[in-house]
């Protein structure tokens, strides 16, 4: 979804790219390969100051991802995942770290509710092996009509005043192309 994981994996060499612009012309790139059925594995780079006339364009480290689909669901069961992203976002210069964390390691279910095309997908995840924290997450989308897809999601929770409440809005131009338009960190 927006910053949360689903349980939802690339077909066996299947493929995709995700690019992200966000604020002072940074570009978050993804890509996504199906290596086996059920497994994904992708990498990412962040480069900030690439779009606009600043000549201090920056390149961040890259950054590997992968997940494991264990499980296909059933009608009561959830699908579930596991699975490593070690991307963050909002890189600080000053203090040479992520403001906001990569997620780590994972474990993520995708179950509908009672109304077609409403999912929910929560996830725990630990980033830091050094603090122990575990975090969660609960995202929720609405797809309407295979064209339209709602999205908020409650992230980062483990401590209330750090946890981050988003919301988007996908449309689905075609079938494998998508323009997604999201607000993160409402309220703060």
């Amino acid at each position: 979804l927006l910053d949360t994981p689903t349980s939802a994996v690339l077909d066996y060499q299947g493929y995709a790219t995700t690019t992200r612009f966000f604020s002072a012309g940074g570009v978050l790139q993804h890509f996504s390969f199906g290596v086996f059925s059920r497994l994904n594995i992708g990498a990412s780079l962040n480069v900030d100051r690439l779009i606009g006339t600043d000549s201090a364009t920056r390149l961040r480290a890259p950054n590997v991802q992968a997940k494991y689909r264990f499980f296909d669901g059933d009608g009561w069961i959830p699908s579930a995942a596991v699975g490593f992203d070690g991307q963050g976002r909002l890189y600080d210069t000053a203090a040479k770290r992520y403001n906001h964390r990569h997620r780590g390691f994972f474990l993520v279910a995708t179950q509908e509710l009672f109304v077609p095309g409403l999912q929910a997908h929560p996830s725990i995840n630990i980033s830091d092996f050094d603090s122990n924290s575990i975090y969660g997450a609960i995202p929720v989308s609405l797809t309407i009509r295979d064209r339209v897809v709602l999205m908020a999601e409650w992230d980062n929770i483990s401590d209330f005043s750090h946890s981050r409440i988003n919301s988007g809005l996908r449309v689905y131009v075609t079938p494998g192309f998508h323009i997604d338009l999201g607000i993160r960190g409402i309220g703060q």
